[in-house]
């Protein structure tokens, strides 16, 4: 690595007074919840939005999709421009981009323009998302009081997932669905008033430049897999609509890899994956992103298509289990100081495995009590639990000045594992389906993929337990 990327290049671009920390997260956090709402919000309103709008199967699908694929594609390069031209000022990109947008797709006359709204507002959530996560830790320092706010950081994201179906059920039935993207706009507006004031400044350098062959290359990768990905609900894993972009993604990402180990200044120094911390708790963030990001989709499912719950209803069946996630990533930091990040990592993925396996033995005709909340809360106090200590150790032991890229590769690990696991789940749920589409046929689907979930989510406590370190000091990615 050049001179360029060790961690005494990393200075401050403004030098007034540093804003009180809890404002920073605060800020950071409002922009990381508007970031993750938008991935679920629109579930409820897709329904309102084919009527309206006059979408087909494929123009619905895409709603989501435009927005997912936009958000994993470019969230490398969002990461990385952070720490090249700014923390501040890419937050306030992304803000600002994103708060644009989700304008334009709220009085959106067009299906078309639906879809490119929802592009751009992926876009703004890829240059925002890392910026959200580097702020949090560039202002506290090392430490508990780092554990904890990244554990606020991490339960306002949980929470902005888990609240869409709540919020999307009432902004449709109260007002429209334009309004699950026009909401965006006053408090995206406030918070970048709130940002201008009070976010300080802060890069890693002046002398390096933006790897431009490296950022085409992993943008057009990650991109073009997550199109593939969306691309297996529709089509299956064999169709060639699915093999082509996936095995596309896949050699693009291999020659961004190959171009990365030549340039003088690459986006991302190939340093980091050697990186026992980075490494571990990215794949860690993956494998278990990829069980518990279908948790939402699957009991969202579960609640209307066999209890018979409305849309409002479902979301407000799941506000028990919004609540534990919040509780979880709150608890971490405490078990964190006596029990290590790696064996409460460990411990949360086991307390999710416990609630997978448990809904996994769901039937048709089951209550609220047993069938959603408790389970429910199983699954998602351990996900609390764990994604704190993963966040907190892939951020830890890479230099400052790769701070924006790591939390880009955080972001990204989380997002494509869930987009994959998803994918993968929902297979395994149509394979146990079968050709019946009655409660009990679509609760042996379900129920199938759960049982997958644990599987996964068992085999991922052992990697961590295994592979996490129980120790890390600050290092730069040579």
């Amino acid at each position: 690595m050049t001179p360029m990327l060790e961690a005494t290049d990393v200075s401050p671009i403004s030098r007034r007074t540093a804003h009180p920390a809890w404002l920073v997260v605060a800020l950071a956090c409002a922009g990381q919840f508007l970031v993750v709402l938008d991935v679920s919000v629109v579930n409820v309103a897709l329904p309102s939005m084919r009527t309206d709008l006059g979408l087909s199967d494929s123009g619905l699908q895409w709603v989501v999709n435009a927005y997912a694929i936009a958000f994993a594609g470019f969230m490398l390069l969002g990461g990385r421009a952070g720490d090249l031209y700014g923390r501040k000022r890419m937050f306030l990109v992304g803000l600002g981009l994103f708060t644009l947008a989700s304008l334009g797709g709220g009085l959106a006359q067009e299906g078309w323009q639906l879809l490119l709204a929802r592009a751009v507002q992926g876009l703004g959530a890829a240059v925002l998302a890392p910026a959200t996560l580097t702020l949090v830790t560039a202002a506290v320092p090392e430490g508990p009081a780092r554990a904890r706010a990244i554990s606020t950081w991490t339960a306002v994201g949980a929470g902005g997932g888990a609240a869409g179906g709540v919020v999307g059920g009432v902004l449709v039935d109260v007002l429209s669905w334009r309004w699950v993207l026009l909401i965006n706009v006053p408090v995206g507006a406030v918070v970048l008033a709130g940002s201008v004031l009070w976010l300080t400044e802060s890069r890693a350098g002046d002398r390096r430049r933006l790897d431009l062959p490296g950022a085409l290359l992993v943008t057009a990768g990650l991109a073009t897999l997550a199109y593939g990905i969306v691309q297996t609900e529709a089509e299956g894993w064999t169709a060639a609509a699915t093999l082509i972009p996936l095995l596309a993604g896949l050699a693009l990402i291999g020659l961004f890899l190959l171009v990365e180990a030549r340039t003088t200044a690459p986006l991302m120094p190939l340093g980091l994956l050697r990186l026992r911390s980075v490494a571990s708790a990215n794949t860690a963030m993956f494998v278990s992103g990829s069980a518990m990001f279908c948790m939402w989709y699957f009991m969202t499912l579960y609640s209307q298509n066999v209890l018979g719950y409305s849309p409002l209803e479902a979301g407000l069946a799941l506000v028990p289990s919004s609540l534990a996630v919040v509780l979880g990533s709150k608890l971490a930091p405490r078990l964190m100081r006596s029990a290590g990040a790696r064996t409460v990592a460990g411990l949360g993925t086991l307390v999710a495995a416990v609630g997978f396996g448990w809904q996994s033995t769901m039937g048709p005709h089951e209550g609220y009590l047993t069938g959603i909340m408790v389970p429910g809360i199983l699954m998602m106090l351990g996900a609390g639990l764990a994604a704190t200590p993963l966040a907190s150790l892939a951020t830890s032991g890479a230099a400052p000045g790769d701070a924006g890229l790591v939390s880009g590769l955080v972001n990204t690990s989380r997002t494509m594992g869930g987009s994959l696991g998803l994918a993968v789940m929902s297979a395994i749920a149509a394979a146990g389906t079968g050709s019946g589409g009655g409660a009990e046929a679509l609760t042996d689907g379900y129920a199938l993929a759960f049982r997958a979930s644990t599987a996964l989510l068992l085999g991922g406590a052992v990697l961590m337990l295994v592979w996490l370190p129980r120790r890390i000091s600050p290092v730069s990615a040579k």
